[in-house]
């Protein structure tokens, strides 16, 4: 089958996303990297592209030109899709400019810096009939879609609590340092949008919440902590979650969580037990039934859900990562690309864009008005 043909916007030399876009879409074995905007720094971009054999008349310096000498190629050799890997504040007119283009999306989240702008990029994705994939990366996990396949299968009863937490340390050393520059463009509200801690990661564990459980949050309220007097933007905090049916919810989130490094977990309660997932330990998923055992479910098995075991790419016991999750996002996307069927719940999109920054924006709201519920 011949390769999906991928741009990338941002992602160059040094840049962690965009590396680990790369290796998804390599991983995926669906997509091929042909060019890109990979630097504001047009040398800097040329310089990666010369690192990654890729052609120099394809490295362009900036999106317009990308787009004016893709489209004067044949159809069969221009790029089909585009990744953004860029800053925050430029997700959104750049996935505008290419949908409305011609060009299929995969985009970082936050996926814009406003609910007007999710909006109005969500009938953008409507009118063009094209492919937008948003990437909550935690959704690719083997074990997660067990989890959300269990739930719809009705494995919990009914849900009575669920609790999310995303903690993160990595952002003391540089808040408690003298440096008053920061020199982090997440702690840039011009760049990184209304939230630093809530729009970054906690907005993650939000939608692994709405992810698996297949319930709409319609009410959130917040407890933002900018924690030391330089930060602009939150660095911590709690959301209470309230849902149409008799249960309630929480978010738990901190990028000043010392000794922390990626600790996202989920647990599920419902009326015949509780599922629980820790990304730091993804290959297990933990159901505790109300009057038995513990039992583990590991990928790789035959007594996993058809989604599951069509999520993991290796022989039970060898484990796999973030990389591999990613992956399944691409996966998902290349399917979508090439119009085959898809299983719900392959790839998040951009109603869970909007969603997203529905919960960013009324998390922020409410914290600022003193701490009361706000409509999602």
């Amino acid at each position: 089958m011949q390769k999906i043909k991928l741009g990338m916007i941002g992602g160059g030399i040094g840049a962690f996303i965009g590396d680990t876009h790369r290796r998804a879409a390599r991983i995926s074995n669906q997509f091929e990297l042909v060019g890109g905007v990979f630097d504001v720094d047009f040398e800097k971009a040329k310089e990666f592209a010369d690192q990654q054999a890729i052609s120099l008349d394809r490295t362009y310096p900036d999106i317009d030109t990308m787009i004016e000498k893709e489209k004067a190629l044949p159809e069969a050799e221009r790029i089909q899709v585009v990744s953004i890997v860029t800053p925050n504040f430029l997700h959104y007119p750049f996935a505008k400019q290419l949908l409305e283009n011609g060009f299929h999306v995969v985009c970082e989240k936050p996926m814009t810096m406003s609910v007007e702008e999710a909006e109005d990029l969500k009938k953008v994705v409507e009118k063009s009939g094209l492919t937008f994939v948003l990437t909550h990366t935690y959704t690719g996990y083997p074990m997660v879609r067990q989890m959300r396949e269990f739930i719809k299968e009705g494995k919990l009863g009914q849900i009575q609590r669920v609790d999310a937490q995303y903690y993160q340390g990595w952002v003391n050393g540089i808040m408690h340092s003298e440096d008053d520059s920061l020199g982090v463009w997440r702690f840039d509200p011009k760049v990184a949008g209304m939230s630093s801690c809530m729009g970054d990661i906690g907005v993650h564990a939000f939608n692994l919440i709405e992810y698996t459980t297949g319930k709409k949050v319609t009410k959130v309220l917040a407890d933002l902590n900018n924690v030391v007097e330089k930060a602009k933007l939150d660095l911590d905090g709690t959301v209470m979650l309230r849902f149409d049916e008799p249960f309630l919810g929480l978010v738990r989130s901190s990028q000043m969580a010392t000794g922390e490094e990626n600790n996202i977990n989920i647990a599920v309660y419902g009326s015949k037990g509780c599922l629980k997932w820790n990304q730091e330990d993804p290959n297990y998923l933990h159901f505790i039934p109300a009057d038995q055992p513990r039992v583990v479910y590991k990928p790789g098995n035959p007594y996993n859900t058809a989604f599951a075991e069509n999520s993991h790419t290796m022989p039970f016991g060898h484990p796999e990562g973030i990389y591999e999750a990613f992956a399944n996002l691409y996966a998902g996307a290349a399917k979508s690309i090439r119009g085959e069927e898809l299983q719900d719940g392959e790839f998040t999109n951009v109603d869970d864009g909007v969603r997203g920054m529905k919960f960013i924006t009324q998390v922020v709201a409410s914290n600022k008005d003193g701490n009361v519920w706000k409509e999602l």
